[in-house]
């Protein structure tokens, strides 16, 4: 079995990695000599960061008083080494890489650690855990120990690091260390300076997690993807015909009152352009009381259906189903329809490789698939208020109810991107595009090809689209009217 991907850890040195603390560490060893009288040579000691500050202060001081001179060097640095201290260019974007990722940094450095800790939060560092006291191959298991899959520093030592941990190296050019001495240590990445990191990390994340991917659709004979035609099943489509190859890939889109017409139309000629059979069964949720109820589980029972159609085809196929469930619907909170899937054995590919909806955007534009930029377009029950019953009647007029407000956009050359018609009950509300939204609200033109579906009144929303804005509903029931 492919093993799915943990979470993204990230490990940073602290000295000439993430921060310039040249000025700091040569400011505290000049008052250590101030102090003690023993001559330091502050400018030497900074061209070799790296190493524990131990091994620097032997260099200055008799063995016996070495461990007093480092006590007291370590007492001295937050009144001398901490405000001359810089970020090091880049260094916050590289954090704020990691975190759009959803992963953790963590910092383990051969510094004192409450002194690194001082760093982070005087330049306002963004990480979740710092480590101390540890340099060469000894940062290896504490890397590991918290699922670093990376680490990040300057020195031929920190590649040491790495290796002992299993992670990936990357290195930077900012320290006492030279590119091809770097290289020749082993870093599987030089970089000139953190500020080529954050581009580097996408690269890397979305290549290894296609990779990943691969991998586990080739683990399945045959593959029958759950097609709403959508971006992501759709991408999840192409890349099983690309991993098994399309005789071995069947596409099915479920046919019901809530599939808009033109997403169907779509989906047929997707399919077509890879290769791969195209199965349109017909499902029949709307008989599914808990889906006509539409209470806040609604997607449950929709999904439940879907996978008990496809399941016997499936089963005739001699293949897995497979959703196009994505990472970031997985840590999303709120979604029943993923947990009905589950239960009755589907598997998320998508989700199991890492990969986040702006990856799958990505890969698509990169494999030339046109849906690599197609908006949201969620079922058509999604636009019907939480707590009023799904109807085909109430499908069928929100379906009309959006065609003809597309219809009066193209005709006075507005282009839209998002537009939805929420259904609360009498009342239509449209939420569009942003910039948009004034347009529709002084536009009674506009606002009768919405009455005209079959509403009684209808309102703009001045926030304009927002993805699941059903769910603001439901958890405040003061929206309704």
């Amino acid at each position: 079995m492919v093993s799915v991907p943990q979470r993204l850890v990230v490990g940073f040195d602290l000295d000439m990695t993430l921060v310039d603390s040249r000025r700091g560490i040569a400011a505290t060893y000049d008052a250590l000599s101030r102090e003690t009288g023993v001559p330091i040579d502050s400018a030497a000691a900074v061209s070799r960061l790296g190493p524990p500050t131990r091994e620097e202060v032997a260099r200055w001081f008799p063995a016996d008083q070495v461990d007093d001179a480092v006590a007291r060097y370590l007492e001295l640095y937050p009144e001398h080494g901490v405000d001359p201290t810089s970020a090091m260019p880049g260094a916050a974007e590289a954090l704020q890489a990691v975190r759009r990722h959803r992963g953790d940094s963590v910092v383990v450095t051969a510094k004192h650690p409450d002194n690194a800790e001082l760093h982070m939060r005087h330049l306002e560092l963004d990480v979740d855990e710092v480590v101390g006291w540890l340099w060469g191959g000894a940062k290896g298991p504490a890397l590991a120990e918290r699922g670093a899959g990376i680490y990040v520093g300057d020195h031929v030592l920190d590649v040491e690091g790495a290796r002992v941990a299993g992670a990936t190296s990357v290195a930077v050019c900012t320290g006492p260390c030279s590119a091809e001495e770097l290289a020749a240590a082993g870093a599987d990445v030089v970089l000139p300076d953190l500020r080529a990191f954050p581009a580097w990390l996408d690269e890397h994340l979305l290549t290894s997690r296609l990779a990943a991917l691969e991998a586990a659709l080739q683990e399945h004979q045959r593959v029958v993807v759950a097609f709403s035609g959508g971006a992501d099943s759709a991408f999840l489509l192409a890349a099983a015909a690309r991993a098994l190859g399309p005789d071995r890939v069947v596409a099915a889109t479920a046919v019901s009152g809530s599939l808009p017409a033109a997403e169907l139309d779509a989906a047929r000629e997707l399919a077509a352009s890879l290769g791969v059979r195209h199965l349109t069964p017909d499902t029949h949720e709307i008989e599914r009381e808990g889906y006509r109820a539409n209470a806040g589980d609604r997607c449950y029972f929709c999904k439940a259906e879907l996978l008990d159609v496809l399941g016997p085809l499936a089963e005739h196929e001699r293949a897995v189903v497979a959703t196009g469930t994505n990472a970031d619907d997985a840590v999303a909170g709120f979604r029943p329809g993923i947990r009905a899937a589950s239960e009755r054995g589907a598997v998320t590919p998508l989700r199991d490789a890492g990969l986040s909806k702006e990856q799958v955007r990505e890969a698509s534009r990169r494999w030339g698939l046109p849906t690599w930029d197609k908006p949201a377009a969620a079922c058509l029950s999604s636009r019907i208020a939480y707590g009023v019953e799904v109807t085909p009647h109430r499908l069928a007029r929100v379906e009309r109810a959006e065609s003809g407000l597309r219809d009066w956009l193209r005709r006075h050359d507005v282009t839209v991107r998002d537009l939805r018609v929420r259904d609360l009950g009498e009342l239509a509300r449209v939420e569009v595009d942003a910039g948009l939204v004034g347009l529709l609200q002084g536009s009674a033109e506009a606002l009768d090809a919405v009455r005209s579906a079959g509403f009684s009144a209808v309102e703009v929303d001045e926030r304009g689209f927002r993805s699941g804005a059903m769910n603001e509903l439901l958890a405040d029931p003061e929206h309704y009217r």
